[in-house]
């Protein structure tokens, strides 16, 4: 006759929790992992920890980008001063370049050029085609990484000359104050171009 064996009486803790033992080790396990993980990921974490605690770009670190911007913003308000001269000049000698306008304003006899207005629509266009490529010159110059003193004498010379040229212009002054204030102003223009191209002739 077969023996028998002895029935193991199961503790009642043992139905709730099978694994037992087993579980308190993998949970021990994971724990031990997790500052592994979280090394692992502590230089993404780190990165992006102190992107949100210095949100200023690279380029406001760039100082000859700083003294671009100041100069290049001044030229442009220095813009919106001559557009609002411009329409001054148009409603005080009543020349209106739209019918309506000379309509609103008294009639048509005043849909006509004026020669103040005229001179204040030149400087404005001479502003326009010199500041703009003044504006692309600049910005590609300052990540040349050139020397901040040789940047800011470049951007200020310009700056100068075309504010001395726009109150020549405006103002009538003698010649050959507004050609040489026009001049002076393309030196640094011509100087910055061609250290642009020589930095990227490797790469043509």
């Amino acid at each position: 006759m077969p023996l028998s064996r002895p029935r193991t009486k199961l503790h009642p803790t043992a139905l709730i929790h099978p694994l037992g033992e087993n579980q308190d080790k993998l949970s021990l396990g994971l724990g031990r992992l997790s500052p592994l993980a979280a090394q692992a990921r502590s230089p993404l974490a780190v990165s992006a920890a102190g992107d949100r605690a210095a949100p200023s770009p690279k380029m406001m670190e760039n100082t000859v980008f700083m003294s671009f911007t100041f100069y290049s913003t001044i030229l442009i308000l220095k813009m919106y001063v001559i557009a609002i001269i411009t329409g001054q000049v148009r409603l005080r000698k009543k020349a209106f370049a739209n019918p309506e306008d000379a309509l609103r304003n008294g009639g048509l006899q005043y849909y006509r050029d004026d020669p103040d207005v005229e001179r204040c629509r030149r400087a404005h266009r001479n502003d326009m085609e010199n500041i703009f490529p003044f504006l692309f010159l600049g910005a590609v110059y300052s990540l040349l990484d050139p020397s901040p003193a040789v940047a800011r004498i470049h951007f200020f010379i310009f700056c100068v000359g075309r504010i001395v040229h726009t109150i020549a212009y405006l103002l009538r002054l003698k010649a050959p104050m507004r050609s040489v204030a026009y001049g002076v102003a393309q030196l640094p223009c011509f100087s910055m171009a061609l250290q642009i191209l020589l930095a990227t002739t490797p790469y043509w």
